[in-house]
C-alpha cells in the first residue's frame, strides 16, 4: 500500500506536474466570471514558479545540498567484503528486449559499480532493485544490471541479485536479507549522490552499516561557484529529482523508516 501511495502522491506533488496541474486550474477558474480574476492570479503565480524553478539556479542549489552532503571516500579498506549497487540505473524491460543495456541519468551506478568490482576482485556484488514500476515489467533492474556486469566480464558467482525491493526501504531491508553481513564485514553502497542521504538512513536503520561511496552527480560539487541557469526543462527535471529526495526524507522520517531527518555522515 504505501509503495502504491507514494506514487499517485508524487505524482500529484512533483513540482512540475503540480505546477502544471495549478496553471490548467486557474485558466478553467478564469472561465467563471465570478472567479475570473482569482483565476488569472493562481494561473501567473503557477507560471512564475514554472519560470523560477526550471529558468534559475535554484534547482542546482537544492540538488547540491544533497549530493554534498556524503563525500567520496578517498581511502578504501583493503578488504572490502562486498559492493551494494542500487538499482535505477537502466530500463529492464528495454534492455533484455533489445540485447543491450538502455542506461539512463544514473547509469554511473553500474559503471563505478563494475570499475570497484575490477579492483577489489575478492568483493560480492550484490544488486538491488525490482520492479519500480506501478503496473509492474516484465523483467527486474536487478536482473538486467546482472546481464550488463556479466556481459562486461564479472564473474557470475561474485554477483547475488536482490529483485524483491520497489523502494529505497525495500532495497535496505532485502539486502540485509541476502547478504547476511556479520560483524567486522566491509561493505560499500553505490548509488547516486543526491540519493545517498536517503539510502544510507533506511540502511542504518536496517541494521546493516555500508560505506557510502556516491556516484551520477549532476552538480559540480560543494566548492564550485553558483551553479549557472539552465534551460526550463533541466532545471525542473532536476528540481523534481531533488523535490522527490526531500519529500522522501520527511515521508520516511515519519514513518520509521530513518532515525533522522537528514542522514550525515
Amino acid at each position: 500500500m504505501f509503495f502504491i501511495l507514494s506514487k499517485i502522491v508524487w505524482f500529484l506533488l512533483a513540482p512540475s506536474n503540480l505546477l502544471a496541474l495549478l496553471i490548467a486550474l486557474g485558466l478553467l477558474l478564469a472561465t467563471l466570471t465570478r472567479l475570473r480574476r482569482s483565476g488569472l492570479v493562481l494561473a501567473g503565480f503557477a507560471c512564475a514558479g514554472l519560470f523560477i524553478l526550471g529558468m534559475t539556479p535554484l534547482a542546482s542549489v537544492a540538488m547540491r545540498s544533497l549530493e554534498a552532503r556524503f563525500p567520496i571516500p578517498q581511502d578504501l579498506p583493503g578488504e572490502l567484503h562486498g559492493i551494494i549497487i542500487l538499482g535505477g540505473a537502466q530500463d529492464p524491460d528495454a534492455s533484455m528486449n533489445l540485447g543491450q543495456p538502455i542506461l539512463n541519468e544514473a547509469g554511473e551506478r553500474l559503471v563505478v559499480g563494475f570499475e570497484l568490482a575490477l579492483r577489489h576482485p575478492q568483493s560480492r556484488v550484490l544488486i538491488s532493485g525490482g520492479s519500480g514500476a506501478l503496473l509492474g515489467e516484465d523483467y527486474t533492474e536487478a536482473q538486467a544490471g546482472a546481464v550488463l556486469l556479466e556481459s562486461l566480464g564479472l564473474d557470475p558467482a561474485r554477483i547475488m541479485i536482490e529483485d524483491r525491493s520497489r523502494n529505497t526501504h525495500e532495497n535496505a531491508v532485502y539486502s540485509r536479507e541476502i547478504a547476511q553481513p556479520q560483524p567486522g564485514e566491509t561493505w560499500l553502497l553505490v548509488t547516486s549522490a543526491f540519493h545517498m542521504p536517503r539510502s544510507v538512513g533506511v540502511f542504518r536503520q536496517a541494521e546493516f552499516d555500508v560505506i557510502p561511496y556516491p556516484v551520477d552527480f549532476r552538480t559540480v560539487g560543494r566548492d564550485g561557484p553558483l551553479p549557472g541557469f539552465s534551460t526550463i526543462s533541466d532545471g525542473l527535471r532536476r528540481f523534481d529529482v531533488a523535490a522527490r529526495e526531500f519529500v522522501g526524507l520527511v515521508a520516511y522520517r515519519l514513518t520509521g523508516r530513518t532515525d533522522t531527518l537528514f542522514p550525515a555522515p
